[in-house]
């Protein structure tokens, strides 16, 4: 029976007090202090004017702050609205100014008139708060990798049924790792579906590829998120350290966040084990999905899977017309009769008989299986030339010095666009001149025209970047 996000809390906390629901830097929280922690804030949520289907932008670190004021917002009758810490000023005014949330939680606003809350420390309250249900159970904010970032309000209510698993690849009652960012739309979706059915979750500050591994021994992890970026950075790890034993408590690692490249998945999944390995393309708008078991990924290298769930999937023309198996176009997806999202302050490319795009450019097979290739907005398009920047940086990423890459189109005179790249090495000796040399002997004419060296990750813990602010760097 479905029920308030609120109440499945509560009721948890009522029936195992002392079950541990959350584990981070700081100990253990149990579902009894996450209850009485979330109602103590939704109190204070509530005095400072945040009612029944309001946003709250939450803007916190990972831990279990981040779980207590979701939960508390929920508890308020409101609905949660994760904003990445990475914001510039510039895009959380812009962010602000669509959302126009009722108060924020953890980063300070950029707007003084929205009420702010610094801490969760809050009194304790004797009275009771009315079990309310929240219109929509989230919206998110967008990476903003193409563009601004957009907020996205799911449909679905804060309500649900906890003895019904969400989906055949999260299971009930498991041990989940939360290693990417909370503020973003995937990380947040799996980690709180979980916890309502049952989880306990394992959080990491941030994702670190040993950190992750200790973690998955220490605390017997059963499940658990990951992309691309996660995986190329575990597998840059000296074999020594990837006794595959280590990951024998997982039960499923779910991938997904970006086209993922072939060699790369084939090494995962020789490392982890097909069978347990499980990929899911989706956007935050949940307007349709594709799934793939990594045993059935090995008949059809560099898939995503097929549609699940009610999803259809058609490749279309810049015009319009439907592409035959095989070719290139703008990935479609149709799932039920009514949007599951609605973009606040942005409209969606959504046509009148419900079919929709994010933007992703695909392809096809003849058995259903979609292939992706890149993002539409992303193209550079060199002397006449479509060149996919996803291409250029799994090659870069198969030096075994850089451990990310991004390339992008920057304006040319002659070309129109030519190919630059950052390339992230972590500390390593290794110049330009020698990068620009192995580039171009595997790249030839697609190499990068220029590089820049850089020591930190070029993409964040979810795997994006914006391509866009990198070339205007």
């Amino acid at each position: 029976m479905r029920r308030s996000i609120s109440s499945i809390l509560a009721d948890r906390a009522r029936a195992e007090p002392g079950a541990v629901v959350v584990i981070d830097q700081d100990g253990e929280l149990t579902a009894a202090e996450l209850d009485d922690a979330a109602t103590r804030l939704a109190h204070l949520l509530v005095d400072r004017g945040v009612g029944h289907d309001d946003l709250v932008t939450v803007s916190l670190p990972n831990g279990r702050d981040f779980v207590i004021a979701c939960a508390a917002v929920w508890r308020a009758g409101a609905t949660p609205q994760p904003v990445s810490r990475g914001l510039t000023d510039a895009e959380r005014a812009a962010v602000e100014a669509v959302a126009r949330p009722r108060a924020a939680i953890g980063r300070r606003p950029h707007s003084p008139r929205i009420p702010w809350i610094d801490s969760l420390v809050a009194p304790p309250v004797d009275r009771a708060l009315p079990d309310l249900v929240a219109t929509s159970w989230k919206a998110p904010t967008t990476s903003g990798s193409t563009g601004r970032p957009k907020v996205v309000r799911a449909n679905a209510p804060a309500a649900m049924d906890p003895t019904v698993p969400v989906a055949e690849f999260l299971p009930l009652r498991a041990t989940q790792l939360v290693a990417g960012p909370m503020t973003h739309s995937a990380t947040f979706t799996y980690a709180f579906r979980g916890l309502l059915t049952g989880h306990r979750l394992v959080i990491l500050p941030r994702f670190d590829e040993r950190a992750w591994l200790e973690a998955v021994q220490t605390h017997a992890v059963t499940w658990a998120l990951v992309v691309p970026t996660m995986m190329h950075r575990l597998l840059r790890l000296p074999v020594s350290e990837r006794d595959p034993l280590r990951l024998r408590s997982i039960e499923t690692l779910l991938h997904m966040g970006a086209p993922c490249a072939v060699d790369l998945k084939r090494a995962f999944l020789d490392w982890v084990g097909a069978e347990r390995v499980v990929e899911v393309y989706a956007g935050s708008e949940s307007n349709g999905l594709t799934m793939i078991r990594g045993d059935e990924w090995l008949e059809h290298p560099g898939s995503v899977g097929r549609p699940i769930g009610g999803t259809e999937v058609q490749i279309r023309s810049p015009a319009g017309e439907e592409r035959a198996v095989g070719e290139a176009g703008l990935v479609w997806m149709r799932r039920g009769e009514t949007s599951a999202y609605d973009y606040i302050g942005s409209a969606s490319r959504r046509d009148p008989l419900g079919w929709d795009t994010l933007g992703d450019i695909g392809r096809l097979d003849a058995e259903g299986h979609l292939h992706l290739i890149d993002r539409e907005d992303d193209l550079i398009i060199r002397g006449g030339e479509k060149v996919y920047p996803v291409e250029i940086e799994r090659v870069l990423e198969q030096h075994p010095d850089i451990r990310s890459a991004v390339a992008f189109g920057v304006p040319d005179d002659a070309l129109g666009q030519r190919i630059a790249a950052v390339l992230d090495v972590a500390g390593a000796t290794v110049s330009e001149t020698e990068l620009m040399e192995w580039a171009r002997r595997r790249l030839g004419m697609r190499s990068p025209a220029s590089i820049r060296i850089v020591d930190e990750p070029v993409r964040d813990d979810a795997g994006k970047t914006s391509r866009r602010r990198w070339a205007r760097a």
